[in-house]
């Protein structure tokens, strides 16, 4: 899987609404063991990132996380820039995330950056 192929599951993992189909994204693009962590969580493997993109959901209802920009790629490292907004909307949130990948190109770490977001 190429590093576009990954971000553009990875966004879709956060945009589906369905947990079955998040975890069908996630199990194709994340190691079992793997670990999410920005400023305001912190998961380690499948479920507990399945329930955290949940929760984020709920907390920020018809919003859709867009990769903005290009991707940047180096051995084992990705990093893209993403935005959460609403369609046609100025963005509410972005960041930053610096990807790990394992010797088979899934996801092994993400550890994000918040640029802005609000208080929650």
């Amino acid at each position: 899987m190429n590093a576009t192929t990954l971000a553009d599951q990875y966004f879709a993992t956060w945009n589906a609404a369905d947990a079955d189909r998040r975890a069908e994204l996630i199990a194709g693009t994340w190691t079992d063991d793997a670990t999410f962590q920005d400023p305001s969580f912190e998961t380690t493997g499948h479920d507990e990132l399945n329930k955290l993109v949940g929760a984020a959901q709920q907390m920020f209802p018809g919003l859709s996380f867009v990769r903005i920009g290009d991707i940047d790629e180096h051995h084992n490292y990705l990093r893209w820039t993403w935005h959460l907004k609403a369609e046609g909307q100025e963005a509410v949130a972005g960041g930053t995330d610096i990807v790990v990948l394992d010797a088979d190109g899934k996801i092994q770490k993400l550890i994000g950056f918040h640029d802005f977001a609000p208080a929650h």
